[in-house]
Order: C-alpha cells, then structure tokens, then sequence
C-alpha cells in the first residue's frame, strides 16, 4: 500500500486513527482526545474483536473495523496511533508511514530489536513521516520544564533513580472508565527461573521503559552499562541496581495493594539534585511536579502541577507534527531509547539466571 499524502483543511480537526482498542486506547487514549477536540477527532478504531471495535468506536462516533489495511486506506486518518500487541508494532509503523499518514503514534516499545528498529528508522526517513514513541514522561509539561531549567545539572549527576508503586492497573482502568474485555490474570510459578525471568523482562518494556529515556538523558556513558544485582519484587515488580563509568542508577518498582501510588525519577549531584513526581498513567490528574533543590536543600524551585499530563502533551506533539508547526524528532533518538532499554532488559535477566545458576 502507497498512498499519497493528504492535506487536512487547517479549520477542520486532524483524524486519528487507533490500531487496538484495548485499556490503554480506552483508560488514556479516548480521555485524552476527548480534551483536544477542538484540533484532534478520533475518526476509526481498528481492533481483531470487532465487538470491542464497535463498541469502543462508538463512544466516540467513530468507524470501526477489524482491518488494519481498512484503516490505513481510510482518507479521513491523518494520525494513526498503534496500541496493539507489541510484536506487531514495528510492521504497523512501516505500513502507517507507507500509507501516506501524516503522523504515527507507537506505544512502547516501537520495536522488539535493533534491526525491527532499523527498518523503521529508514522507512521514516524515506516517506518523511514523523514517528513519536509513547513514553508520556517525556511530553508530560513538568519534565519539559525541568528540562529548560536544569542547566549544567546533567554534566554533575551521580545518583539516578526511577521508583514506582502502583497498585495493579485494573484499580485504575476501572477508576477511569468502562473497560471492554480484559484478559484474566494466570498463578505465575515463582518457582521457576523462566517466569522470573519473563517478569523482569516484562517489567524493564513495559513498566520501566517510561523512565529510561529520562535515565539516557543524565547517563552520558550509557553503552558502557553493568547489572550490579536483579531482583523480581512478587507480585510484579524489580529492583534493580546499575551502574556506567560515572553514574549510579537505581530502578525500582512493585505493584501491589498500596493505598498511596508514587511514580518519581530523581537525578542527584553533590550540590543539587531534581525530583519529579508523576501522576499514575491510568488517573488524568494532570501533570506531573518538578523540584529543583540546591545547597544541600536549603533552595527549592518548584514546576508544576499544569493543567495536562504527558499523554495529552503527546497528541498535542503529534497535532503540531502533523500540521508542520513542530520539527520531526530524529529516529536516532528513538533507535538509543530503544538499544537502551534492550540493553538493559538483556542485561537484567542474563543476572537474575546467573545467580539461579541456569543459562539465560
């Protein structure tokens, strides 16, 4: 499929298109968009379950189909968001590129391995379609704030560390809407090293993967990266401790029946540091906070809270993309996010098999 671009008329809202219609397209996607109506319009949701496609797309008034070949030839789409299973991602990039679109949402991860990323990388290039990975922190306001503000603090960190406690997302998907289907959770065997080995995974894509990006952004060394000590957090969870050449960086998270969710990155140096509480992913409560504090404390700058979180600031992103009123992001950058997180993921298994003392 290669079909020419089509301009959106500047006084009508861009079209968007989902590819998956399932919590993360109704809990995030849908509320986020029902606030920007004004320039965004989800206009077809594609999912294999043509109830849920029916049903999701008709909370919004929108086509459904169980086709993906029948969204990317639908010409009132300029923006197609890919929200299903991850091994699909990187084919549902390429053809969303090639089908002439203006604009491709993938949720993370974009890819399953360098070469997937690749491909994509050399396709957007070619088609000249820009690509924007759903890692919300990065387009939350807080974190761009900070990022104006930090100065030299990236140059004098030591210490980087992502916490998260959450309690299990369905707490929070049934909180923030109706949820269509959700799959029944199994009685993982803790027992074997397979399934520890498969949580941790699971736990660095798609849980810690939000962070990593910030994490890259105050880790200049970070192809030279060591597993100190992995570790599963039953139910799901991990701690894990890392370190380059120069820095020291600690991810931590557990999902359990807390009370009190907590979502924070810090990036400390000996005389200042940067604290940024975030918001849970499944609750639109706005942005997250930053806090700059210098001389050991004695100096607080605070950013936030502002009126939208990172999933808004993304499709905001992607509206101007879209329009040409913002500048592609490189696919480089998408390409290190990702060699990151792999890294990482690879490295954090390949330690928690050897201290069980069975091949990763």
């Amino acid at each position: 499929m290669n079909l020419s671009h089509h301009a959106a008329p500047a006084d009508r809202p861009l079209g968007v298109g989902i590819l998956g219609a399932g919590p993360v397209t109704q809990a995030i996607h849908l509320p986020a968009l029902a606030r920007l109506q004004d320039f965004l319009e989800v206009r077809h949701i594609m999912d294999v379950d043509a109830a849920v496609a029916s049903s999701v797309a008709a909370r919004v008034g929108a086509t459904s189909s169980t086709s993906m070949d029948a969204l990317l030839r639908d010409q009132d789409v300029d923006i197609v968001a890919i929200c299903s299973p991850h091994q699909f991602h990187a084919d549902q990039v390429i053809a969303a590129c090639r089908a002439g679109k203006k604009a491709v949402l993938c949720e993370k991860p974009f890819a399953m391995n360098g070469e997937e990323a690749a491909r994509i990388s050399a396709v957007s290039t070619e088609t000249g379609v820009p690509i924007v990975v759903g890692a919300m922190h990065t387009f939350d306001p807080a974190w761009l704030e900070a990022e104006r503000n930090w100065a030299d603090l990236p140059e004098h960190v030591h210490t980087i560390r992502s916490s998260i406690v959450l309690p299990p997302n369905a707490r929070f998907e049934d909180f923030a809407t109706e949820i269509v289907t959700r799959p029944a959770a199994g009685q993982p065997d803790y027992s074997d090293i397979e399934v520890i080995k498969s949580a941790l995974r699971g736990g660095i894509m798609g849980l810690a993967i939000h962070d990593l990006p910030l994490v890259r952004r105050f880790a200049p060394d970070f192809a030279d990266i060591e597993v100190l000590q992995a570790l599963h957090v039953r139910p799901f969870g991990y701690a894990v401790s890392l370190r380059t050449p120069t820095r020291a960086i600690e991810l931590r998270a557990v999902m359990n029946s807390t009370w009190k969710p907590e979502w924070t990155f810090e990036a400390i140096a000996d005389d200042s540091a940067l604290r940024i509480d975030f918001t849970p992913s499944y609750v639109q409560a706005g942005s997250a906070v930053a806090t700059f504090s210098r001389g050991n404390g004695s100096e607080t700058t605070t950013f936030g809270p502002y009126g939208h979180n990172g999933y808004e600031g993304e499709w905001r992103e992607l509206a101007e993309l879209a329009r040409g009123t913002r500048q592609a992001p490189s696919p480089q950058t998408l390409i290190d996010d990702l060699t990151f997180a792999l890294a990482i993921a690879d490295a954090t298994v390949q330690n928690a098999a050897d201290n069980a003392g069975v091949s990763a």
